[in-house]
């Protein structure tokens, strides 16, 4: 068994209240466009990372790293992800960029546009906690994504609830029709892992 990749995910260290989770400040960040610099940064720390790490045995080849809306609407997106790529020498094959499946469906022609772009640097795409918004099947055919990930509100009683268990199915099946890779989020036992493996 060996680690294919790893996702970056922040928090804030703060000197009074400790370890603050991301739902507490990322929509403040999001709504005071502070998300964009931050973003930026996360972007920069992540790349270089992985880039350390290429050719290293038993280090992660590849990294993930959550993009939000407002930073994908920023007009210099792109150019500054081109920069970020080159500055750290992170191969683009190394990066992927997991964004919600509500994002792409608020302007399904500029997400197809932006995610083509995208994929023509070689910069993979996932769809993250996908299930939970209203995927089109029709767009979602078109954008030029390479990974679903199962919400892990479905993987948590994967191995008592019936209907869990069939969402998971579902989602696996539909991503192999389509060649994506899928990946459940979520995986805490012996059980939900089984079960995923036997469905492949």
């Amino acid at each position: 068994e060996s680690i294919s990749g790893v996702e970056a995910l922040l928090r804030w260290r703060h000197p009074e209240r400790g370890i603050v989770s991301p739902a507490d400040f990322i929509p403040i960040a999001e709504s005071t466009g502070l998300i964009v610099p931050i973003g930026r940064w996360v972007l920069e720390q992540a790349c270089a990372q992985v880039a350390r790490w290429q050719g290293q045995e038993g280090k992660p080849q590849q990294v993930a790293v959550n993009v939000s809306a407002r930073q994908l609407r920023q007009p210099d997106f792109i150019d500054t992800l081109d920069f970020i790529l080159t500055e750290t020498g992170c191969p683009p094959q190394a990066l992927e960029l997991e964004v919600t499946e509500s994002l792409l469906l608020e302007d399904a022609e500029q997400a197809i546009s932006l995610l083509s772009r995208l994929s023509r640097r070689g910069v993979r795409v996932a769809i993250d906690d996908f299930g939970t918004g209203y995927s089109s099947l029709a767009y979602l055919k078109q954008l030029p994504v390479q990974t679903l990930k199962i919400d892990r509100s479905f993987i948590k009683d994967i191995s008592t609830d019936v209907n869990d268990e069939a969402i998971a199915i579902a989602i696996i099946q539909l991503g192999k029709s389509m060649n994506l890779s899928v990946i459940a989020e979520g995986v805490e036992t012996e059980e939900q892992a089984a079960f995923l493996l036997r469905h492949g």
